[in-house]
């Protein structure tokens, strides 16, 4: 999310305020899911980060289908305010921006090391396993096919 117009919090706070609801059920979704209780939409975890411009939310999924069936479902939170966003955003231009960038890698393309530090991202997302499973070098770990896309070494 992007805000241009901070003296309008009117405009960007309902955009700003959409997005927790969101989270809150995906991530009940996934914990349900986890238990076996309802079927899993593909939500991973999510991350929030805090830039000059405004929030980030940065999202795990399993999948780019299960996303997409997630972001177009009338049942769930997203459809709705993407809805009331685009007829705010189309009264008031420019006022607030949101931005989407939806990536597939493959796991044999990923490479994540966390030494010392919190597992987040990936990490926190699919779990770690130690370096040397999937390798000495990064060669060969991101080589290396299968296995949780973090790598943490022990």
């Amino acid at each position: 999310m992007t805000i241009r117009a901070r003296h309008r919090p009117d405009l960007w706070g309902p955009v700003l305020l959409a997005m927790p609801p969101m989270i809150a059920e995906l991530s009940r979704n996934r914990d349900a899911a986890a238990r076996g209780e309802v079927e899993d939409l593909g939500f991973l975890h999510a991350e929030t980060l805090i830039g000059k411009d405004g929030p980030w939310v940065v999202q795990y999924w399993r999948s780019v289908e299960q996303l997409y069936a997630y972001a177009t479902d009338p049942d769930h939170a997203h459809l709705p305010a993407w809805k009331r966003f685009n007829a705010a955003a189309r009264k008031h231009p420019g006022a607030v921006g949101v931005w989407h960038e939806t990536y597939v890698v493959p796991a044999s393309g990923i490479e994540s090391v966390y030494v010392g530090g919190a597992a987040v991202g990936l990490a926190r997302a699919v779990g770690t396993v130690p370096v040397a499973a999937r390798g000495k070098a990064a060669r060969e770990r991101l080589a290396s096919a299968g296995g949780p896309a973090g790598v943490t070494p022990r």
